[in-house]
């Protein structure tokens, strides 16, 4: 008797959703309509005042116990109608990168941020074995590097499993348009390192990039010593030995201390035992192929409620996993968005869901398709 029940509710739920479907098909008819009358009169896609009327209305025939779910629905609706004007009004267009470089290994120029025993040299020296290396003193070094053809490759942090993204570099992959080709973790073991035969209390100050500082805080939080931030933790390994002073430590790693004549007083002392860094490699045009597995993207949306949730509502439609999403400031209220996904650029699923993307938000751009290189 229940499984009848249930058999008699499905099927109701059934006959509705045909319903529903059939309605859906006519109310993106007549959508298509209003894209051509908006397209002859030269009118905007979005108009909010209109759109709010629509849910009004709706929310005055729902009641109390759906309002927030009938509300979710009409502006899924209208987002997905905006997105079908955008395509009829601006066309659409699947090239979201130019066509796959081959990459250069062997002899290839590489740079990175930092000088030898940076972590950064390793997550290079890993990528690249065979590469000429080259450090740069900023992050915005490597970028223009890259751009302007004196290097072919470039190697920048982006992410720490501790402290988070590294706000700079999406900055620069969006001011210089370089793209993502490559992806790697190094975990990070940071010692503090000082002139041989240095005690604890000793120290009255302590070098270290500020990511240093950040992933190694519960260490420092009880040393009364003045913090010196620097562009590189290999730099502040160098710049302690060239004090000759047993008053001064930094936060770096072994190869570091090797590099520069100093030793470990304390070793691992990052708040994290799984403490690790992402490195991505950078490069002037995209290098992808079949078997490339990750996307990442950059987005604008407008300043409005639920249009970051629209934004989002494709990946979730077409079963794509966001394996990350970090947001800057362009100024005043308004962000940019980027985001790390599973998938290929030439799978014509993910070309649909990024079609989706684009039509409902300022701009989408894809920053590369890739590999993780373990």
């Amino acid at each position: 008797m229940a499984d009848r029940e249930i058999t008699e509710l499905r099927e109701g739920i059934d006959r509705v959703d045909d319903e529903l479907v059939a309605l859906f098909n006519e109310r993106m008819q007549i959508t298509k309509k209003i894209g051509d009358y908006k397209r002859e009169h030269n009118l905007a896609i979005h108009d909010a005042a209109r759109e709010q009327s629509v849910v009004d209305t709706a929310m005055s025939r729902t009641p109390e116990g759906l309002k927030s779910e009938v509300t979710l629905l009409m502006r899924s609706l209208m987002a997905l109608a905006r997105e079908y004007q955008r395509g009829l009004l601006l066309g659409s267009d699947d090239d979201y990168l130019p066509p796959p470089s081959e990459p250069k290994r062997g002899a290839a120029k590489v740079v990175y941020q930092g000088v030898s025993g940076a972590w950064s040299a390793q997550a290079a020296q890993k990528l690249f074995p065979e590469a000429e290396l080259e450090p740069m003193e900023y992050f915005e070094d490597v970028f223009t590097a890259v751009k302007n053809g004196k290097a072919d490759y470039g190697v920048v942090a982006i992410e720490n499993s501790q402290s988070g993204a590294i706000g700079e570099t999406y900055d620069l992959l969006r001011k210089y348009g370089c793209y993502v080709v490559g992806r790697t973790w190094i975990g990070i073991r940071h010692c503090l390192l000082a002139k041989p035969g240095t005690k604890l209390t000793d120290i009255r100050e302590v070098y270290s990039h500020p990511e240093g500082f950040r992933q190694c805080h519960r260490f420092l939080m009880d040393k009364p010593w003045d913090k010196i931030a620097m562009s590189n933790t290999a730099v502040a390994a160098r710049s302690v030995s060239e004090t000759g002073s047993n008053r001064a430590a930094a936060i770096g790693s072994r190869l570091a201390a090797q590099l520069n004549g100093l030793e470990p007083v304390a070793e691992d002392i990052m708040d994290s035992e799984g403490n690790r860094t992402s490195f991505v490699v950078i490069a002037p045009s995209p290098e992808y192929t079949d078997e490339s597995n990750l996307i990442s993207i950059t987005f604008a949306i407008a300043h409005r409620p639920g249009s970051l949730c629209e934004a989002l509502l494709p990946f979730v439609s077409n079963g794509l996993n966001l394996t990350r999403i970090e947001s800057r400031p362009l100024g005043g209220e308004q962000y940019r968005f980027f985001a790390e996904l599973t998938g290929n650029i030439l799978n014509p699923v993910v070309k649909d869901t990024l079609r989706h993307v684009a039509g409902v938000t300022e701009y989408m751009e894809v920053l590369g398709c890739y590999n993780t290189i373990e």
